[in-house]
């Protein structure tokens, strides 16, 4: 193996410093997708959804500070702000916490591009060097010129296996950011119609008293 990524030329080395970059980002990046997953509070989050629905603010905004679903960091900051500005608040505890998801994304998908370049630029840098031997009769037969193009096309196939190997985590963890946006998209607007219709029952219950 030694032998063979030496065979690819000086760009072998750029080439294995982009395939460890990939592999510490996608180690870590499912390392925080297992976290995640087994921090997930399903039933913590139904029970904030069901203390705003009765009306106990102070109890939702306590059962969000004691899970560790980022959802319910995200209801929670979104009720503790309420007052001052819901959308906001929403908006902000929601970009956080996406910000974490995004983290590593982007630079997986600059990898998923740079290392077929690297390769193709073994490649040519390779062939150049393989024809230029050949045109100062440095290389005597047809299978020694052959041989030299085989081993530029080393470089090409390191940055292609590259590409291929980060490509599936980076579509696998843009899925899991589009889906973590679609649950605070989804879970944002079900807490703004509790907390309207909460809102609503007050002001009929104070119309009734009143009457």
């Amino acid at each position: 193996m030694m032998d063979l990524f030496l065979k690819g030329g000086p760009v072998m080395w750029p080439l294995l410093v982009t395939s460890l970059v990939a592999l510490t980002v996608i180690f870590e990046r499912l390392y925080f997708s297992v976290r995640e997953y087994s921090r997930r509070d399903p039933a913590g989050v139904a029970r904030i959804f069901s203390a705003v629905e009765q009306g106990d603010l102070v109890a939702a905004q306590i059962e969000a500070s004691r899970s560790s679903d980022g959802l319910a960091r995200v209801l929670g900051h979104a009720l503790q702000h309420r007052n001052v500005s819901f959308a906001n608040a929403m908006q902000q505890a929601a970009n956080c916490e996406l910000q974490r998801f995004n983290r590593g994304i982007s630079l997986l998908d600059t990898i998923v591009t740079l290392a077929p370049f690297e390769g193709l630029f073994g490649t040519v840098t390779g062939m150049i060097h393989a024809f230029g031997l050949l045109g100062a009769n440095e290389l005597g037969a047809p299978a020694a010129i052959t041989g030299g193009i085989a081993e530029a096309l080393i470089a090409t196939a390191f940055g292609l296996l590259i590409a291929m190997v980060s490509i599936l985590p980076f579509n696998f963890l843009n899925t899991r950011l589009e889906r973590a946006r679609h649950e605070i998209e989804t879970a944002a607007a079900q807490l703004e119609l509790l907390l309207l219709q909460t809102a609503k029952n007050k002001n009929e219950a104070s119309h009734s008293i009143a009457h």
